[in-house]
């Protein structure tokens, strides 16, 4: 274990360094309400992390850079997100978590995603290097990774996996790219697991884990009536104003629905949690405001039609004194100006 550790304090770090314009296509919309988040930064360096229970194997949340991750340290780890209720996820769901792989890996070792009714397995979803595999009852059905991201290519770096269920129906992404579409796998599933195969001495690494519940913007298209959108899905480094790429798919949408409802002006609000300092929080969230609102003119959007605000930790939705309730307070929204 001390092998393992050191390694990843000395591996380099490859944080998502793709342009947005490699995104320009990408249509994953996570979940509006977040049922479960968690990014290792309240556990304990060497210790198993305090949200999740382990099942099987073993697992070790590590420091790696400014990040906390969660170190896959055998074959068959499994582990289950520690949420009350069991039977949590409901007709339409999001997951999205990132990964790292090392080299020297073979085909049988990589993370996994297990749907469960109570203690029974239903299917899964399974990746390692080359390719993603839906299985379900006695069928299964593979998706080939795109060659720009693939086998040697997808080593030592993290990717971002993003997985949209809605009622028997699931799509997997991988960066920016659909790599798996299940029209219909044929079970409704309460609960999941998530786990993977490890060799000792090697780094397969997960970490920023989302389950939420919703997905997708469904008033694409038509007259905003609306007075504002909440999303969860404009994504931040770690204490920094800079958006993560994989946020394209909520800023296409508010892209499409300012082109279909053109005389439609949004104040862009930001919002934190109530960790840190006030001032912090407000300068922060005024920087993310200001953030999103110079990408949405960057993608074609005329400034006029936009203003900015931070707002901190003045607004909760959630219960700042629970993990999820901290992650659905942390958000940007879209708030219809009627001057």
């Amino acid at each position: 274990m001390k092998w393992l550790l050191s390694t990843l304090l000395l591996a380099p770090v490859f944080l998502f360094a793709q342009e947005f314009k490699a995104y320009n296509n990408y249509d994953f919309v996570p979940g509006n309400k977040i049922l479960f988040e968690d990014d290792f930064r309240s556990d304990q360096d060497g210790e198993f992390p305090t949200h999740w229970k382990l099942e099987g194997g073993q697992g070790v949340v590590n420091k790696m850079d400014d990040d906390e991750v969660l170190a896959i340290t055998k074959y068959s780890s499994i582990y289950s997100p520690n949420i009350k209720n069991k039977t949590y996820l409901p007709a339409q769901y999001t997951i999205e978590f990132d990964t790292w792989l090392d080299a020297g890996y073979d085909s049988n070792e990589g993370i996994f995603l297990e749907f469960r009714k109570g203690k029974d397995k239903l299917g899964g979803i399974y990746t390692n290097h080359s390719y993603f595999e839906c299985y379900f009852g006695t069928d299964k059905l593979q998706g080939d990774l795109p060659a720009a991201i693939a086998n040697e290519a997808y080593h030592n770096k993290w990717h971002h996996i993003a997985i949209a269920v809605k009622d028997a129906q699931i799509k997997v992404y991988c960066d920016q790219y659909r790599v798996l579409v299940v029209p219909d796998c044929g079970f409704k599933a309460t609960n999941i697991g998530i786990g993977g195969n490890a060799s000792e001495g090697m780094a397969l690494l997960f970490k920023n884990f989302r389950l939420a519940e919703g997905g997708g913007m469904n008033m694409l298209g038509k007259k905003f009536t609306d007075t504002k959108i909440v999303t969860h899905g404009i994504n931040f480094d770690y204490n920094k104003a800079s958006i993560k790429p994989e946020s394209m798919g909520t800023l296409n949408g508010i892209v499409q629905i300012l082109k279909d409802n053109p005389d439609l002006k949004f104040e862009v609000g930001g919002h934190t949690d109530s960790d840190g300092e006030d001032a912090y929080n407000l300068k922060l969230s005024q920087q993310r405001a200001d953030a999103v609102k110079a990408q949405l003119i960057k993608m074609g959007i005329d400034a006029a039609r936009l203003t900015s605000k931070g707002y901190g930790e003045t607004k909760p939705i959630g219960d700042n004194k629970t993990p999820e309730g901290k992650a659905n307070n942390r958000r940007v929204e879209f708030v219809k100006l009627t001057k």
